[in-house]
């Protein structure tokens, strides 16, 4: 019995011993295990960098043509502008007074003359011209025409450029015209695009002359674009931007668009002989006088409609020499029935001075034929 116990107790130490070793052996596993995977873990702390706030690059900023396509953006409008926008000048006037007004012009030749308008060299006392480039020149008034608002001034410097004067006469309704000119005298040369609204228009000034034949376009015209040229698509000069109307004053109606120019073929002929001679040879009848209308005659029991009532004959004038009377009426010229499709002055200045031409008179009741030899208009 006692033997048994003895063996017992040996087996179950035995069995201790080994459990403990097993577990000893277990525990320097684990131990060993744990240090490992601690070591490598250091090692690939070691090995991986710490973390950093991630970044963005940036590409590098490329050359301004880089990668971009060139459209060629040349046109018949641009072509036009490059040929005569060196020709376009800004023409300053100073008054007597000392103030100054100013409009734009155009160089037409290399002697220097330039085309503008009568009103923007009108009261003139000193002119000069600003090229495209800057530079102020003085100008000298070569002659003026205020029926047409034609005038030609010079200059003596060497001009940058010359346009060319196209032929107005073939000029159709919707064809693109370009402004150049010096709007409020301060935007030099700036350009406008638009296109012919129309030809053949009439438009009246104060002075009882109607200006024919004009060019009615709605490209923008401002004050002080008035002597530029109104061009075509050839680059020709075929008008010279003279007017633009804003509205009806009585009526209250306001318009955008109402541009007109002096055809090109007008102004030629104006121009040669402003600078052939210095003036336009026009007939002079030598009265002073008021129109006559259906309104007027009605409201001074006159005893015609249409024509021009004399309030004063020039003394030593064609008229008075052939008997024109203060007070006359004169209704016709020619033939020719003077009313609102026949203004006087129109009628008058289709005559040379030196024709003779047959007047009807109205004086006292009857209408009296009387022929004059017309003069040449006295010069301003």
């Amino acid at each position: 019995m006692f033997r048994r116990l003895v063996i017992a107790i040996s087996l179950i130490g035995a069995m201790g011993l080994a459990a403990f070793g097993g577990a000893a052996a277990g525990g320097v596993a684990v131990f060993v295990a744990l240090r490992q995977n601690k070591t490598e873990a250091a090692s690939a702390a070691q090995a991986t960098p710490t973390p950093q706030p991630a970044t963005i690059a940036l590409p590098t900023p490329a050359a301004p043509s880089a990668g971009l396509r060139t459209v060629d953006v040349q046109s018949a409008i641009t072509d036009a502008v490059a040929r005569v926008g060196p020709a376009v000048v800004t023409v300053i006037n100073t008054l007597s007074d000392g103030t100054q007004a100013s409009g734009s012009g155009v160089i037409i030749s290399t002697d220097g003359y330039i085309l503008t308008n009568n009103h923007v060299v009108d009261r003139q006392q000193s002119l000069s011209v600003v090229f495209q480039n800057g530079a102020s020149v003085d100008a000298a008034l070569t002659g003026r025409d205020p029926f047409s608002d034609v005038a030609v001034i010079k200059v003596s410097k060497q001009v940058p450029a010359t346009a060319e004067l196209g032929n107005s006469d073939v000029l159709k309704p919707g064809e693109t015209v370009i402004a150049i000119g010096s709007p409020l005298g301060d935007f030099k040369n700036t350009v406008t695009v638009g296109v012919v609204s129309a030809t053949g228009r009439s438009i009246e000034t104060q002075s009882g002359y109607v200006m024919e034949d004009m060019i009615q376009t709605d490209a923008a015209i401002n004050h002080g674009n008035s002597g530029g040229p109104l061009v075509n698509l050839a680059g020709q000069v075929i008008g010279l931007n003279t007017l633009v109307i804003r509205g009806n004053a009585v009526m209250g109606d306001q318009a955008e668009g109402l541009g007109f120019a002096v055809g090109a073929n007008t102004v030629n002929a104006i121009g040669q002989q402003l600078i052939k001679q210095g003036f336009v040879s026009r007939p002079y009848l030598g009265v002073q006088w008021q129109a006559v209308t259906p309104d007027i005659a009605a409201q001074y029991n006159l005893g015609a409609k249409w024509g021009i009532y004399v309030t004063k004959v020039a003394g030593d004038g064609p008229a008075a020499k052939s008997g024109v009377q203060t007070d006359d009426i004169i209704t016709a010229i020619d033939g020719v029935t003077l009313d609102d499709a026949h203004p006087f002055i129109n009628t008058l200045l289709k005559y040379n001075p030196g024709q003779q031409v047959e007047l009807d008179v109205y004086r006292n009741g009857q209408t009296l034929k009387i022929t004059v030899t017309l003069a040449e208009r006295p010069q301003a």
